[in-house]
């Protein structure tokens, strides 16, 4: 983990790896902030939806004793919702390093979609 100071609190940077252990171990709440189509299409399954367009830190959903840890595609725009929540009043939270791309390639289980069928398939990942 990597810990930037900000004017609004510290920013958490998690690896890919950190997210998924404390993800199964139901110590986060994991926010997806990518779109609703990228979504659709493949997500980590029990991550919630907070699209980065209608992103308002005061509409996060309470979790009590869990750090929100935000994750997007690729970092980017799970770095400006980490940052928007600081700036919110919302802390501590962290933003997952290599987004879902980061997620698919450490081997991670997840959502995809059945091209042949359109339907929800699990994808498992290299721990069940």
């Amino acid at each position: 983990m990597e810990i930037e100071k900000t004017p609004d609190g510290d920013l958490e940077t998690w690896t890919v790896e950190e997210v998924a252990k404390a993800f199964r171990a139901g110590e986060i709440a994991l926010i997806d902030v990518r779109t609703i189509q990228e979504y659709a299409f493949e997500h980590i399954r029990g991550a919630l939806l907070l699209p980065l367009p209608f992103f308002e830190a005061e509409r996060l959903p309470s979790q009590e004793g869990k750090r929100f840890v935000f994750h997007c595609g690729s970092g980017v725009r799970s770095d400006r919702a980490a940052r928007a929540a600081l700036a919110g009043g919302v802390g501590p939270v962290a933003h997952m390093a290599g987004g879902f791309a980061g997620w698919k390639a450490a081997g991670e289980a997840y959502m995809g979609t059945d091209m042949a069928t359109g339907n929800s398939v699990r994808v498992p990942g290299k721990n069940g």
